[in-house]
């Protein structure tokens, strides 16, 4: 039976959590990951009473960060409670389980970020889980929504698997992106190459030692280095092309997969709408990533360019739940 209130509250934990991931954005981007440097407090004192006055400079990011994974996290831990007293179906409480235990490491891995000054493995794993948590908690706001519990829409068979398959292959890209994107981010390689659409003048830049050098001083020039800083090493314009290169694949898959899903004759009018929207926002995502460059990672551009790749993401993963349910349909009614 659909339950409004359990959904409208799936709802805002989901919506809760593509907040914190902007919030986490911001902290990258203005590199405000140390600005507290312990945990689980702040500067010695509770997180929870920490005075609003002191909330200055990179502070307000990294604790703000902090007590909004607080608010994510309790309301998980509601969400856990209230499906495991009204949901009949196991697996959607198995899902919430996991919802819960992804959280609680979420908060653990946050904490190991500090402690450790910021290890790349650690950081990147943080982001990535933050990926995962934002499906697993958009997914049970749909399994418990009204469309899940009463609709009847089917595809064909034939169509519905090819379409399961391809929504499938798209998560999966998007996904390696976010990942190469959160790399990036953390070996602080953003602007190792800062022109576009080619990088230092040519489509694959030359990597050798004087190359490099050369590279480095051109960074100094355009005011992006100072001569006192780590240099850019090849490995850094390595992810970095991989980053850009890769989103070419990410928007060819998602474009087709948006167009299978507003063209296909069978398709329900909800898939159609979810191709109009993965199309949106794949465009959206792919001009922020070019403006992150262009505009020297402008902090709202950066974080912006963060949230809507979860979103991305998200919207793949549930197209592609939302096909399962009408394959699973689509046997039943062939049952009949």
């Amino acid at each position: 039976m659909y339950n409004r209130a359990l959904h409208r509250f799936a709802l805002l934990t989901a919506s809760s959590t593509f907040l914190l991931i902007f919030v986490g954005g911001l902290v990258t981007s203005t590199g405000s990951g140390l600005s507290v440097p312990d945990w689980p407090t702040t500067y010695g004192q509770n997180m929870f009473t920490f005075p609003i006055d002191q909330w200055v400079g990179g502070i307000k990011y990294e604790h703000g960060h902090r007590l909004f994974a607080s608010l994510v996290g309790f309301l998980t831990v509601i969400l856990t409670v209230w499906v495991a007293m009204k949901e009949e179906r196991k697996w959607v409480k198995w899902l919430t389980f996991y919802a819960l235990g992804a959280v609680i490491l979420q908060g653990i891995l946050g904490g190991l970020t500090v402690l450790y000054l910021l290890p790349t493995a650690i950081s990147v794993s943080h982001g990535m889980l933050a990926q995962t948590f934002f499906c697993a908690v958009s997914t049970i706001a749909l399994v418990t929504s009204k469309w899940w519990k009463e609709e009847r829409e089917f595809i064909v068979a034939e169509e519905n698997s090819a379409l399961q398959m391809i929504s499938i292959a798209a998560a999966v890209f998007v996904f390696m992106q976010l990942a190469f994107g959160a790399i990036l981010r953390h070996t602080y390689s953003g602007l190792s190459i800062p022109d576009f659409p080619l990088a230092f003048g040519q489509i694959f830049p030359a990597l050798s030692p004087e190359d490099i050098r050369l590279y480095n001083q051109h960074l100094i020039d355009l005011g992006l280095k100072w001569g006192g800083d780590k240099p850019v090493e090849s490995y850094q314009i390595v992810l970095h092309l991989l980053h850009r290169y890769w989103a070419l694949m990410v928007v060819g898959a998602v474009s087709y997969l948006s167009y299978l899903l507003r063209t296909t004759k069978s398709s329900s009018a909800v898939l159609k709408k979810s191709g109009l929207i993965l199309w949106i926002l794949v465009g959206i995502q792919f001009t922020l990533g070019i403006l992150t460059v262009l505009t020297r990672k402008e902090v709202i551009i950066t974080s912006l360019h963060v949230v809507i790749g979860a979103l991305v993401l998200v919207t793949t993963v549930i197209t592609a739940v939302r096909i399962a349910r009408m394959r699973w349909v689509n046997r039943n009614q062939d049952k009949r």
